[in-house]
C-alpha cells in the first residue's frame, strides 16, 4: 500500500488522480499464480498478485517487489502485455479508487507460494480450470489471463 507521507494517508484511497500499478500473471508450466484479496478493492475474490508502483519504482521492480509480498516467490517479469483502468466508486458516488493497472507476465523461478501482506491465500491454477472459470475469480482478471493464455 503507497502511504503518501506527507499527508499521512493512503494515496489510493479517495486519490487525487490515477494510482498506477502492476498485476502479475506468473507462469509455472501450465499452472498460473492465484492469490485471494484481503482487503479492499474487490476484497475475498481470487486474481493475480499486485499492487500499487512505488515513487521512484520502474515497473518490472514492481512486479518483482508485490509477487514477493504478496505470495514468497521469486518471479522474472518477461513483458507488459496490456494495461487497463479499474475504478470504483463509493455509495455517495464519489471516486473511492482509480488503478491504471499494467498487465506483467513473469516466469517462476522458485520458492513456495504462501500468502503474505495484501493475500489471504495463494496457489497455482491450472489452465483448465481458468479457462472454466472458477468460484469467486475478478471476471476482468480472468478475462485478461485468458485471452493471454489463448483460451
Amino acid at each position: 500500500m503507497t502511504t503518501d507521507i506527507k499527508k499521512g494517508r493512503d494515496r489510493t484511497l479517495y486519490p487525487a488522480s490515477p494510482v498506477p500499478a502492476v498485476a502479475v500473471m506468473v507462469r509455472r508450466g501450465d499452472a498460473v499464480l492465484m492469490i485471494k484479496r484481503g482487503k479492499e478493492p474487490k476484497k475475498g475474490t481470487w486474481t493475480v498478485p499486485g499492487g500499487s508502483i512505488e515513487p521512484g519504482e520502474a515497473i518490472f521492480q514492481a512486479a518483482k517487489r508485490e509477487v514477493m509480498e504478496e505470495t514468497g516467490l521469486s518471479v522474472q517479469p518477461l513483458e507488459a502485455f496490456t494495461a487497463v483502468d479499474a475504478i470504483y466508486h463509493d455509495g455517495r458516488g464519489r471516486l473511492r479508487f482509480h488503478y491504471v493497472i499494467i498487465y506483467i507476465e513473469a516466469a517462476y523461478l522458485g520458492g513456495e507460494a504462501v500468502a503474505g501482506d495484501d493475500a489471504t491465500e495463494a496457489c497455482w491454477v491450472n489452465f483448465e480450470n481458468i479457462s472454466k472459470g472458477f468460484r469467486d475469480a475478478e471476471p476482468g482478471t480472468l478475462q485478461i489471463i485468458k485471452k493471454r493464455l489463448g483460451l
